[in-house]
C-alpha cells in the first residue's frame, strides 16, 4: 500500500525529528564540547548511560549522551566515527555490518527489557487487558479500528507506532511478523510514526484511544496508562528473565573495536556493581538477574 501525500510528509517529518536526551559529564553541561566522548543512540538506554556518565564525572570524565534516530542511528554514527559508544535496545543485524562492513562492531549486554503493547487505563479498565499476536498484527495493520471490537469501550483506536530502524518497532515487528517483513504503515488518519519513548508516552497520555509500543519501564508510575499481556503472558522480570514474555529484548552498548580508554571506563563502571544498580532504578533487568 503506498503512503498518501499527507502521511508521506508526516512520516518523513517523524524521522528526521531528532528527539535529544541529553546528559553530560562536562563541567558547563553543554552538549559536543570539545574532547568530550560521545555516546549515542537508544532512548531506552540513554537514562543509565545520562546517569553513568554523571557519575564519572566524578572522575574528570567528559562524557555526552544524545539520542539521535535511536538504535539504527548510534549504529550508523558509530560506523561513521562521529560517536565513541552506541546505545542499542536491539541486537545488531546482519543489514548492520553489510551496510557498514568496515566496522569492527564490539556489543557489550548491559541488562533487558521489555517493550509493551500500551494502551490507556480507559481501554484496560472497560475491558482490554490481553491481546493475541494476530490482534496486535490487526491494531498495528488498521484492520481494528474501535475498542469495541476487542471488548473494549466504544472509542476509536489510534495507533502510534515507532520509526524504522528503533529497537522498539523490531521486537514488535518480530513479534507479530516472525522473520517476515512488515507491511507498510495503513494509510490511516488514525495512525502516526513517533520516535523515542518520552514522546510515545506523551502521545499516549493525550490520546484516550492511543496503543502503541514502549518500553515498559517508561509507563512505571504513570497509573493512566497499562501495558496488556501479550498471549495471557505479562511483563514480569521473571517472564523477562526467562524468555517466556515474548517481547523481551538485551540492551546493548557497542563499540568499534574493543573499548578502550574512557570507552572503557564507561563500559566497566555500567557492568560494575554501581552501574547495575542503575538498570534496576529505571526499571531494567540486570545481568545477574536474566543469568548473565
Amino acid at each position: 500500500m503506498l503512503f498518501s501525500k499527507k502521511r508521506r510528509l508526516a512520516y518523513l517529518a517523524s524521522t528526521a525529528l531528532a528527539f535529544t536526551f541529553l546528559a553530560t559529564a562536562c563541567a558547563d553541561s553543554g552538549g559536543g564540547a570539545a574532547g568530550a566522548m560521545q555516546v549515542s543512540g537508544s532512548t531506552t538506554v540513554a537514562p543509565v548511560a545520562a546517569d553513568a556518565a554523571q557519575a564519572l564525572k566524578a572522575d574528570g570524565l567528559d562524557i555526552t549522551v544524545a539520542t539521535q534516530g535511536g538504535s539504527a542511528g548510534g549504529i550508523s554514527q558509530l560506523a561513521a566515527g562521529q560517536i565513541k559508544i552506541a546505545m542499542s535496545s536491539k541486537p545488531l543485524a546482519d543489514e548492520d555490518k553489510t551496510a557498514n562492513p568496515k566496522a569492527d562492531f564490539r556489543t557489550t549486554q548491559i541488562g533487558a527489557d521489555a517493550v509493551g503493547v500500551i494502551v490507556t487505563k480507559k481501554v484496560a479498565d472497560a475491558g482490554v487487558k490481553n491481546l493475541t499476536a494476530a490482534q496486535v498484527r490487526d491494531l498495528f495493520e488498521g484492520k481494528i479500528t474501535n475498542w469495541s471490537e476487542l471488548g473494549g469501550p466504544d472509542l476509536k483506536v489510534f495507533v502510534y507506532d515507532k520509526e524504522p530502524g528503533r529497537g522498539t518497532r523490531e521486537v514488535l515487528d518480530k513479534y507479530i511478523y516472525g522473520d517476515k517483513k512488515a507491511p507498510l504503515p495503513p494509510d490511516s488518519d488514525n495512525f502516526a510514526i513517533v520516535g523515542g519513548n518520552l514522546e510515545t508516552r506523551n502521545k499516549l497520555k493525550s490520546t484516550p484511544g492511543a496503543v502503541a509500543p514502549l518500553s515498559t519501564s517508561f509507563v512505571e508510575g504513570h497509573d493512566d496508562l497499562q501495558a496488556v499481556t501479550l498471549d495471557g503472558i505479562a511483563p514480569t522480570p521473571e517472564n523477562i528473565a526467562s524468555g517466556k514474555y515474548p517481547m523481551a529484548r538485551p540492551l546493548y552498548l557497542i563499540t568499534d573495536g574493543e573499548p578502550e580508554g574512557t570507552s572503557k571506563k564507561f563500559i566497566d563502571y555500567v557492568l560494575s556493581a554501581k552501574g547495575q544498580s542503575l538498570m534496576t532504578k529505571h526499571g531494567y533487568l540486570t545481568l545477574k538477574q536474566i543469568g548473565k
